[in-house]
């Protein structure tokens, strides 16, 4: 019988060694592989600083506005004019895929602008939220 002698003890057989060292390797080689994924979206485009500085109320119009920032997300009807609301976001995902775990983190900030109107489609006040630029890759626990 063959014992494993570290300094002057015995720890065992080397056969039951053998055994349980193999197993034990490979499970945490089987669970230890996987990928290490970072994604976004590729769809975001800023609003443009000096767009939003040009806007004066009072004297801006609804077609000044679609000709700086395009068509609006959404049209708001009110009874008293109307709100164009102009939504942009970023999403940013780290993800760690293990064979029998996974782990993601997924972060999504947006650009919000909300633009209101009277009725003969002046602009009387506007509203920004930029905070895109805020989004981060992080780690998933």
């Amino acid at each position: 019988m063959k014992y494993v002698l570290v300094g002057n003890k015995r720890l065992g057989d080397m056969n039951m060694i053998r055994k349980l060292f193999f197993p034990l390797a490979m499970g945490i080689l089987f669970l230890s592989t996987g990928c290490f994924v970072f994604g976004t979206n590729k769809d975001y485009h800023p609003f443009d600083p000096e767009a939003l500085e040009s806007i004066q109320p009072g004297f801006t119009t609804a077609e000044d506005i679609t000709c700086l920032f395009g068509a609006p997300t959404h049209v708001v009807e009110l009874s008293n004019g109307n709100a164009y609301i102009y939504r942009r976001s970023v999403a940013k995902a780290t993800l760690i895929w293990l064979i029998l775990l996974s782990f993601a983190n997924y972060d999504t900030q947006v650009d919000q602008i909300v633009f209101f109107f009277d009725p003969n489609d002046f602009l009387t006040h506007y509203g920004a939220s930029l905070n895109a630029d805020k989004a981060e890759y992080g780690l998933p626990f």
